[in-house]
């Protein structure tokens, strides 16, 4: 059976059927058996990259007139198609999702981030069996398939060594896997995963280490390798990166080239880019710049110190967006020494989202710190400067570079009702395929499309059936006839959006919207905002490119309609209810979502417990708790971390420093409270425990922390206030060390382990505690549990 006669709606596909024996002896047998043959992909199916960039709006890169100089995509571009009206979610593990299943994301749970599901259809975060990714279909026919660098879309429960690790991305397909599965990362001191293993760089930042070079590294060796194996059988390659999402870490030379280049300011940067632009034609001659967001200061309302900061943190995000270029590069030219890149089909996704809001309107050193509502000074910035994009800083920009990143469109990241939150540039790059180039292609699409192009591209069919799932439908719109017709019509012409109640529907160039939310404010107020009275926008796109010009006063009637056909695709795609919290989601019981620990009030661990996510550790947060462990400690007495949760950034340790059993909590990177024994313990096995009483009255308040050895009190501190929402998310909770960057400074970022022998540890949790009443209530229960 040839290639295009294989049923291929079907996947698996069935296993060719093979005559009987016909005789007892080999030698006779008639006809003679034929090797069986591996599944191919149809005669002709090109290699496929996908590359994903994060948190980069539509007007960063050089390649759409940006400031940020991004050579790669420019070659790319000037051998292939920029898409200029191509459309993605807003948020990050949405599009992700979305990208690789060909449905909307409320279609596939993924109504915000995994972090973030509730129980609702379309939030929960789980992809439904009836939904299969591309790489599932891809390598059911034929393909190899591999993925490197930020996946986010496992459900956070499952990111365990418990698994399950069928939505993990070797259970969706993709047959080699290495990097993280969570919302971002420390670019020097990553914790990764290889398929299922928990591992972590063999090198160092001082040897030169850097996650997105590592990244590259490893699909490099992974092309190499298939390459040399299966010369004739085509590959798919997903590498999403976690740049350009903060924290902004790059090799300080790629920040120098930047030095002063931002100083004229975010007013003056959106008219040298809306001019670039359309000199590319990447936006019409009569484009107009979209209108400046309320409660934004303009540049010259800044003090000269707040200029000098911003200036310094948009010279560092330019920086790590040229640097994660270079390395995409790095992979082009290893395709093209193969001989691989004329018949690879490169998409080039330059954003997940539009430019991040969320370091707030002066931008911060700690985003966490600032998602929970603490902003960091001008003079704290530029105090450390010179740390910038080390492992020292969590680094965000202001809003106004996101505006500006984000030209000539209003809005950000969030904001999926305005471009500024949902159009990114794309470059496709095939030669084979595409006959044009440097071509501009200006059909409206949206990352649903991605699945429909490239098995269109491959002649593969989308499935009615996986696994013995059937199929629903994909959503997308294949874009492959506007690979060689610059002037075919739109073939997508009806798309919602949604995120966190921000809310758009388009149709056939018309745009009604209507924005919810401030995504700078991270942390609702006491005061709800209903969506009834959230007031509706609209716009004619086939005039005003930007939506710079709110005409729903002129066409009540046309917004009427948009209005109503949000209602009926809304429903159609699982977008209700409406829910518009953020970091208040990310706490399992106010989402309403389950969470590995469930209702357990105790669990214990053995020395050699791996690594778990904020998501499957006990949540310790904004309730009373203990820690208690059995050690033995040798001669000479022990150091080390016995258990931590967070890192330099915010969270807690309880470890050993000369001798002493001690603990520490990390406020946001703020404040570190220490607790000591007074005397270093003596050799022998010993119990030590750490009594946490919270004070209740609500959450992020403080505490107590009490240190115990066999019994007796030893230590104490007063912990003035707590962590309320999330320590971190690039983060682990660790036993027996303290993995990526440290808690406390009294030990170092790695080689902290344990140097005694550490038997078992166990977390007992208390009731969660938002009154006095009960704050007193368990501070009486756990004395009388422990003393």
């Amino acid at each position: 059976m040839g290639d295009a006669d294989i049923p291929r709606e079907r996947l698996p596909i069935p296993d060719a059927v093979v005559p009987t024996a016909t005789s007892l002896d080999v030698h006779e047998q008639d006809p003679p058996f034929e090797p069986v043959q591996p599944v191919r992909p149809p005669r002709g199916a090109p290699n496929v990259v996908v590359v994903l960039l994060d948190d980069m709006g539509f007007g960063a890169p050089s390649t759409f007139g940006g400031p940020c100089r991004m050579p790669t995509a420019d070659r790319l571009a000037a051998g292939g198609l920029r898409y200029s009206r191509f459309h993605v979610t807003a948020i990050c593990s949405p599009t992700r999702q979305a990208l690789l299943t060909g449905r909307n994301h409320h279609s596939v749970g993924m109504g915000v981030t995994t972090e973030m599901a509730s129980s609702a259809p379309g939030y929960n975060g789980i992809r439904p069996r009836s939904a299969a990714t591309l790489a599932q279909v891809l390598r059911g026919n034929g393909y190899n398939t591999a993925a490197f660098g930020k996946w986010h879309q496992t459900p956070a429960r499952d990111v365990s060594a418990a698994g399950p690790f069928d939505r993990w991305p070797t259970g969706e397909g993709f047959e080699k896997f290495y990097g993280f599965l969570c919302a971002e990362m420390n670019h020097w001191y990553p914790v990764l995963f290889d398929g299922t293993t928990p591992v972590e760089p063999s090198r160092r930042p001082e040897d030169g280490y850097h996650l997105s070079e590592d990244l590259v590294d490893h699909a490099i060796d992974w092309v190499r390798d298939q390459r040399s194996l299966k010369p004739d059988n085509p590959f798919f390659v997903y590498l999403p990166f976690g740049a350009t999402h903060a924290p902004y870490h790059v090799p300080r030379e790629y920040r120098e080239r930047y030095r002063g280049k931002f100083d004229h300011g975010w007013d003056a940067q959106r008219e040298i880019t809306l001019r670039r632009q359309k000199e590319l034609g990447v936006v019409p001659q009569d484009a107009e710049l979209a209108p400046w967001a309320d409660g934004v200061p303009h540049w010259d309302e800044l003090s000269e110190t707040e200029q000098r900061s911003a200036a310094a943190l948009m010279e560092l995000y330019a920086g790590f967006a040229e640097h994660t270029d270079d390395q995409v590069g790095r992979l082009v030219d290893a395709l093209e020494e193969l001989d691989a890149l004329e018949d690879t089909l490169f998409i080039y996704i330059l954003g997940d989202n539009g430019a991040s809001a969320e370091g707030g309107l002066g931008g911060t050193l700690n985003e966490h710190r600032f998602a929970s509502g603490i902003p960091d000074s001008p003079e704290f910035i530029l105090d450390n400067l010179d740390a910038l994009g080390d492992a020292t800083t969590h680094a965000h920009y202001p809003v106004g570079w996101a505006l500006a990143m984000n030209t000539p469109y209003q809005w950000t990241k969030q904001v999926a009702s305005h471009f500024g939150g949902t159009r990114d540039g794309m470059v496709v790059h095939w030669p084979r395929g595409i006959e044009e180039r440097a071509g501009i292609r200006q059909q409206f699409h949206h990352v649903i499309d991605i699945v429909p192009t490239v098995l269109e591209a491959a002649g593969i069919p989308q499935p009615s059936e996986v696994d013995g799932i059937a199929q629903k439908p994909i959503e997308g719109t294949s874009m492959l006839y506007s690979f060689n017709a610059a002037d075919a019509p739109d073939r997508h012409r009806l798309q919602y959006f949604e995120m966190v109640g921000n809310r758009g529907i388009y149709h056939d160039g018309w745009m009604a919207v209507t924005r919810h939310g401030t995504p700078w404010e991270m942390v609702q107020g006491e005061q709800r905002r209903y969506f009834d009275d959230d007031e509706w926008e609209l716009y004619d796109t086939t005039v005003d490119w930007t939506q710079a010009r709110d005409v729903s006063a002129e066409h009540p009637g046309r917004l009427n309609e948009l209005k109503q056909l949000f209602l009926v695709e809304a429903a159609k795609y699982n977008v209700f209810p409406l829910d518009d919290r953020m970091t208040e989601r990310e706490n399992p019981r106010e989402a309403g979502r389950l969470d590995l620990m469930g209702e357990r009030r105790a669990v214990t661990f053995h020395a050699g417990a791996k690594r778990l996510t904020e998501e499957t550790a006990p949540n310790v947060k904004n309730r009373s708790h203990t820690i208690t462990a059995e050690v033995e400690i040798p001669d000479g007495g022990a150091e080390g971390v016995l258990v931590a949760q967070g890192g330099r950034f915010g969270g807690w340790s309880v470890y050993f420093h000369e001798g002493r059993f001690c603990y520490a909590y990390n406020y946001f990177g703020l404040e570190v409270h220490t607790a000591r024994a007074r005397e270093p313990l003596a050799p022998g096995t010993h119990e030590v425990r750490m009594d946490f009483a919270y004070d209740g009255g609500g959450v992020g308040k403080g505490g107590t922390a009490t240190l115990h050895v066999d019994g007796k009190q030893v230590g104490e501190v007063v912990v003035p206030r707590t962590i309320p929402y999330y320590f971190a998310f690039d983060e682990t909770f660790d036993i027996g060390c303290d993995r990526a960057s440290p808690v406390t400074d009294d030990y170092p970022v790695v080689d902290n382990r344990f140097t005694g022998t550490l038997r078992w540890v166990r977390v007992d949790l208390g009731d969660d505690l938002c009154d006095d009443v009960g704050t007193e209530r368990e501070r009486s229960r756990f004395k009388a549990a422990h003393d």
